[in-house]
């Protein structure tokens, strides 16, 4: 009866510990306070420059360019881009080891079966029998089945800091894929204009080669009467050369980008026609952006989401690297049944096994392996701080350079229109002179290759118009909304005015 009271008193002991243990777990944790940096922590409020005001606005902001070849192109690539394939491996990577890094807040329970035989001579004639009598030996099966239990109490955070460490990431490896596609999506339009710009370029170019063309014939003719110098017809030709000479390299160069284009959507260059065997005709925006957005649209910009997470993920692990120091305590339970047969495993009422323990284990001597660990996990949250603090102050300066660059495109964009204005006029002028017989043929070729030339400067501001706003929306990290509808567009020039 004294036994049965001791027996029962421990099970009762060990029970009280599972529970008391299970309440305290998770009770203490060693991370760091959460705080952003200094530099961080400081940002302006607007960018206060110009009066205006902006919200988030998660839409495909590229449709504004009402070109539907790049929005083929961009769904194209947002499918079959191969950066955007590697990067959400990485995401099911991370998202996988955040569930391992999570498991170890859960108990480990496992079953097995065990069966074991073995034949051996009895301890009597093991050493010695009597001449003439028989060996004797012994058998004996044994068979087991058992449930296993364990588990690790979290008390001082160890385990949850590792698993938020985990967790943290995978969302930076989440905000890492975000970034991925929104630099595919600027690519993919960069690509896009500059190919828009480079057939531009392309079709000017044999204009003005047409009219160098007939300006070396008509020099050629006016040298032979004695009325052009020799110098005069000289610089004509050599001027007509270096625009022929210059025409490969503009060829060269489309082709390079085609090639570009190809890649970022996943296809070999030779099956592009699909997108580009047509005339691209895509729109600018003009619209100021309002320079008076909320700082708070920097949050979107996927770089410093995923840094701010990695600096949690540095946190936590220097949380779980402390804890490290204190003891851990386990705790464990196996039932079962043993038996002789593997009939007899089902008999559980009459062989039925229990085992319970737990577990206390203090480090007292690791050789400097410990202090070692969290002065690693110090410098890496300390290094992560530097790094987030970084990111914001960079995005910050971004943004405010490509909202000044692209007002500067517009206005650049407005004088050499006003150019074009002019250009045209001098030319539709000296073709009325030379139709009437007051002006001369050479005279209207040079307006008209003036006009070229403009176009050819105009078109290339064009390119620096939608590559300046493309470059507003990847350091702003997406879109926004200022209140309006309808964007302010006109379309890229093309041709004659």
């Amino acid at each position: 009866m004294a036994v049965q009271l001791v027996t029962h008193s421990i099970h009762s002991g060990i029970i009280w510990l599972f529970a008391a243990a299970l309440m305290t777990s998770g009770c203490m944790t060693m991370a760091p306070d959460s705080k952003a940096p200094e530099i961080a922590a400081s940002v302006p409020q607007a960018y206060n420059k110009i009066d205006g005001a902006g919200s988030y606005k998660p839409e495909r902001w590229w449709t504004y360019f009402e070109d539907p070849v790049l929005n083929s192109l961009l769904d194209e690539a947002l499918a079959k881009n191969l950066d955007l394939a590697e990067a959400s491996a990485r995401l099911r990577a991370a998202e996988a080891q955040a569930r391992i890094s999570r498991s170890g807040l859960f108990p480990q329970i496992n079953a097995g079966v065990d069966g074991s035989y073995s034949d051996s001579p009895s301890a009597g004639t093991a050493f010695g029998s009597v001449p003439g009598a028989g060996t004797q030996r012994i058998e004996i099966e044994n068979y087991s089945s058992s449930l296993a239990f364990s588990y690790e109490l979290d008390i001082w955070d160890k385990l949850r800091n590792g698993a938020r460490a985990g967790r943290a990431d995978a969302f930076a490896a989440a905000a890492d894929l975000q970034a991925v596609r929104l630099a595919v999506q600027a690519e993919t339009i960069t690509s896009y204009f500059d190919i828009v710009d480079a057939r531009h370029q392309i079709e000017l170019t044999v204009k003005i080669i047409d009219i160098l063309g007939d300006r070396v014939e008509q020099t050629e003719n006016r040298y032979q009467r004695g009325l052009a110098s020799s110098f005069e017809l000289y610089q004509v030709r050599q001027d007509f050369r270096n625009i022929q000479a210059g025409l490969p390299q503009r060829e060269s160069q489309l082709a390079a980008t085609e090639g570009q284009l190809a890649v970022l959507v996943g296809r070999y260059s030779d099956n592009m026609d699909q997108f580009l065997a047509q005339k691209l005709t895509p729109k600018l925006i003009f619209r100021p952006i309002p320079s008076g957005l909320p700082i708070a649209l920097l949050e979107q910009r996927p770089d410093i989401y995923a840094e701010g997470r990695r600096l949690d993920s540095a946190r936590y692990n220097l949380g779980a690297r402390r804890a490290e120091r204190f003891p851990s305590l386990s705790l464990s339970a196996a039932s079962g049944s043993q038996a002789g047969s593997p009939a007899g495993l089902f008999d559980i009422f009459d062989k039925w096994v229990l085992n319970l323990g737990a577990s206390l284990t203090a480090p007292l001597f690791q050789g400097g392996r410990i202090r070692a660990n969290i002065e690693i996990a110090d410098a890496q949250y300390a290094q992560q701080t530097a790094v987030y603090a970084r990111t914001v102050l960079t995005a910050y300066q971004e943004v405010g350079s490509a909202m000044e660059r692209y007002e500067e495109e517009r206005q650049r964009y407005r004088f050499l229109f006003s150019q074009l204005d002019e250009a045209s006029s001098a030319a539709q002028l000296q073709s009325r002179r030379f139709a009437s017989g007051v002006g001369s043929y050479v005279d209207y070729l040079d307006a008209l290759r003036a006009q070229y030339q403009v176009q050819s400067s105009l078109s290339s501001a064009a390119r620096d118009v939608a590559l300046a706003r493309l470059a507003v929306h990847r350091a702003l990290g997406g879109s926004w909304n200022d209140g309006s509808s309808v964007p302010d567009t006109n379309p890229v020039i093309q041709g004659d005015k």
